[in-house]
């Protein structure tokens, strides 16, 4: 019975390996599939863009409403922690920046340049 066990693992893989073979010689890949794209890429129609911009700048101007601010403000007064953050962030910068030797960048004004682009 013993004896028996190599010859059926060895029939079994020689098995497995030819079975193998066929299917890769004779089917599609399954990503040929994926490839030939189900979904068409189509472009956008003309104006969708401007009027992403549109409603995402809607939605801002909404949100600065509900706390109270005016769409005009370009810098509303930001909580202490996303100041605190932005600058921790900025020094942090700062202190790679000097020990790769390049030259320090100012700090307040830096601070002052990514919370107007948080802003938007």
């Amino acid at each position: 019975m013993q004896d028996a066990l190599p010859i059926v693992i060895v029939a079994v893989v020689v098995v497995a390996a030819i079975v193998a073979a066929l299917a890769l010689l004779r089917g599609k890949g399954v990503y040929d599939d994926i490839r030939a794209g189900d979904l068409p890429i189509r472009p956008d129609p003309p104006g969708a863009r401007a009027a992403e911009i549109a409603q995402l700048v809607a939605a801002r101007d909404a949100r600065r409403a509900a706390r109270g601010l005016g769409p005009g403000d370009p810098l509303a007064p930001l909580g202490d922690d996303l100041r605190a953050e932005v600058r921790a962030h900025v020094e942090a910068r700062n202190a790679r920046r000097i020990a790769r030797g390049d030259a320090p960048l100012d700090v307040e004004t830096e601070i002052e340049r990514r919370l107007r682009q948080l802003d938007g």
